[in-house]
């Protein structure tokens, strides 16, 4: 994609706009798929939401990430990565707002998204850690704590299957399930053999990872055109758009009532984006890329910190005022991130 700097800064932020709509629609039809495979297969929609919806939404970050780091952008590797994080769980409140009548962490049924939550505080702060003592390279420029992250994210995701399997805690004075509306009860996905549905999943995969395969060079080309750099470029605009995909699924299964998938939807993908360290740091080949990460990416992960946190209260206090059709644990999320886009902007 060697054309696109060569484009004037009006045409590849067209050419951005057309990506990232291909994403939208890519992923609104993936969450139709997962809902319709999880009724056929029986698999929990917190399972369904934590694996297979946050596995193929987070393709734009693996492929971006990926391609960023072989071409020597640490920071925009990194800062793509960390600002998705706060992005993705800016996410929630958006979806909060379209629940109708309902806050949207008063719903879950099993505590499995606030194990998620607190797996993905003890990761994030691994990674600060890391970040702060100095990491150290292992094997072809790879580094020990991007090794170790990877590893704890795999025990995690046997863990929170494990415990949702085993676990049969609910919490009491939840809102009936007839008495939650449902704006999408019934797709025409749910008629269609699961073979189908597997392989219409796929389709809508390759989708995602074209799109995201152009979207880094195409943010690439904006950061240097308008001068704001690949730091602030990669925690914005990048991590907003391949944002796209959690965003289109998670409002797509709220829509149908699906509010446990929708949660675990995005905290399963902020745990799969420390797990996409490993090959950002595979491909890197200037170093260890933990090594290179500025104070903005050290402010993302604070900022991830934040917001994770405040959903796992939110979580936990299922009865809370909900103003201008959101909770007010969104409310304060949306607050966090967007005073973070300022610091953000500030410090590049």
């Amino acid at each position: 994609m060697t054309f696109l700097p060569s484009l004037s800064l009006p045409a590849n932020l067209a050419v951005f706009a057309v990506l990232a709509a291909a994403v939208w629609f890519a992923g609104t039809r993936l969450s139709y798929l997962a809902d319709a495979i999880a009724k056929q297969t029986g698999v929990s929609r917190a399972i369904m939401g934590l694996i297979f919806l946050a596995a193929i939404t987070e393709l734009p970050e693996l492929v971006t990430t990926s391609a960023a780091a072989i071409r020597g952008d640490a920071a925009l590797a990194l800062n793509n990565m960390f600002g998705g994080i706060t992005m993705q769980t800016a996410i929630l409140a958006v979806a909060d707002a379209v629940a109708i009548r309902v806050t949207l962490t008063s719903f879950p049924r099993k505590p499995t998204p606030i194990l998620e939550a607190a797996l993905l505080i003890l990761l994030l702060t691994t990674t600060l850690v890391i970040i702060s003592v100095g990491e150290v390279s292992l094997f072809f420029n790879v580094g020990l704590g991007a090794t170790l992250l990877a590893g704890v994210y795999f025990v995690s995701i046997f863990v929170l299957d494990r415990y949702d399997n085993d676990n049969p805690w609910q919490p009491v004075n939840l809102p009936e399930l007839e008495d939650v509306p449902q704006v999408l009860p019934f797709h025409a996905l749910h008629e269609l053999p699961l073979r189908n549905l597997v392989m219409q999943s796929c389709g809508v995969a390759v989708v995602i990872l074209v799109c995201g395969i152009l979207l880094v060079e195409t943010s690439a080309a904006i950061a240097d055109q308008s001068g704001l750099g690949s730091s602030f470029i990669g925690v914005t605009l990048l991590a907003a758009t391949t944002s796209l995909p959690e965003l289109s699924t998670t409002i797509a299964a709220v829509r149908m009532g699906a509010y446990t998938m929708a949660i675990s939807n995005i905290f399963g993908s902020n745990l799969i984006m420390l797990f996409v360290l490993f090959p950002a740091d595979f491909f890197y080949r200037r170093g260890v890329i933990l090594n290179e990460a500025d104070e903005t990416a050290q402010l993302a992960l604070l900022s991830g910190i934040a917001v994770t946190t405040i959903y796992i209260i939110g979580l936990l206090i299922k009865k809370k005022p909900r103003i201008a059709g959101m909770g007010l644990d969104s409310i304060l999320v949306l607050g966090v991130y967007l005073a973070s886009v300022y610091v953000f902007y500030t410090v590049r």
